[in-house]
């Protein structure tokens, strides 16, 4: 976790958006995608990021589902297929501005009467 102070080199070094904020799988996936010519373990990704260890295994478990990681125990290494990145990335990106235009969709707004509880 951000500890709210950065060092001034870094601070000075940085591109003027680079602070903008992420989520923690933008950032995962930024920081593999950067690095991608070596494999990282989960701790290692949590420690670099400051994340917590077991929240960047979940994520890394669901990108995985996607197709956007590779994983060879412990290992982990962004997908070698760049074009499905690109997609996915446009996705995202395209759902982003939409939840900034239209605002963000909340089940409980959309509920019904006619809607069933699942349990």
């Amino acid at each position: 976790m951000s500890s709210g102070t950065i060092d001034i080199d870094e601070f000075e070094n940085a591109d003027a958006d680079e602070f903008d904020e992420r989520n923690d799988t933008e950032r995962i996936v930024l920081f593999l995608d950067e690095h991608d010519d070596r494999a990282w373990k989960a701790a290692t990704i949590a420690e670099r990021l400051g994340l917590d260890t077991d929240a960047v295994s979940a994520i890394l478990s669901r990108l995985k589902e996607r197709g956007l990681v590779r994983h060879k125990r412990p290992y982990w290494a962004i997908t070698d297929n760049k074009e499905r990145l690109q997609s996915a990335y446009r996705l995202h990106r395209h759902h982003e501005s939409a939840a900034e235009q239209y605002g963000e969709e909340r089940l409980e707004d959309l509920r019904t009467d006619q809607m069933e509880e699942v349990q």
